[in-house]
């Protein structure tokens, strides 16, 4: 008995924290996924800021619509809601994606708002681990090395399907600040960074 016990808490366990999906509707050319994952956390360190618990939990989903043979309308949202604060603390939860876009079949596609930066194409090959993945240049909220705000992507897969495994990708951010009230992209903690840096681009060959 306490074998068989034994045996159904372990795939628990290594369960925990993994990111699951599952297909709500796919109907009609119309798709939505939900996916998520409950991740119970904590962190043994000499820095008091990160010491302890930090677990949380992340919900998120991923929606398309086939409006012709030719073009598909498509979206993500991705939410994350902390799971080691006290119910009245500030900064609980936030939205970790937010967008949306068509895609235009060899084409390419092109969406708008909360997404990756094309720089972290290149990171996210390391970041595939459970924790402390793609941690070398990689932060959101930093121009467009990780999740960022205001971002439009173009994104061509085979380059116009005439080359086999050649990609590319261009990406605007525009300045969207408002000041004092958190929100906008938050590139930089400098008021001066601020004005001098107001519009990015970039480009991404994989």
């Amino acid at each position: 008995m306490k074998r068989k016990v034994l045996a159904l808490v372990i795939p628990a366990l290594l369960a925990a924290g993994a990111a699951h999906a599952a297909e709500i509707y796919n109907k009609d050319g119309n798709k939505l996924d939900l996916y998520g994952k409950v991740d119970g956390l904590h962190y043994f360190s000499d820095d008091s800021s990160k010491d302890g618990d930090q677990s949380y939990v992340r919900l998120g989903f991923k929606g398309e619509t086939q409006i012709n043979d030719q073009l598909t309308g498509y979206g993500q949202w991705e939410y994350n809601v902390q799971a080691n604060n006290t119910e009245g603390a500030d900064n609980q939860s936030w939205t970790r994606l937010a967008f949306a876009g068509l895609k235009f079949a060899n084409y390419g596609s092109f969406d708008y708002g909360r997404n990756y930066g094309v720089l972290y194409d290149v990171e996210g090959w390391t970041d595939m681990l459970p924790e402390f993945g793609g941690d070398s240049y990689t932060q959101a909220d930093n121009f467009m090395t990780g999740r960022a705000n205001g971002v439009a992507t173009y994104r061509n897969n085979d380059f116009f399907g005439l080359v086999n495994g050649l990609n590319f990708a261009l990406q605007y951010q525009g300045k969207n600040e408002n000041a004092g009230s958190g929100e906008g992209t938050n590139n930089g903690d400098r008021s001066v960074r601020k004005r001098q840096r107001r519009r990015f681009w970039s480009v991404n060959f994989l």
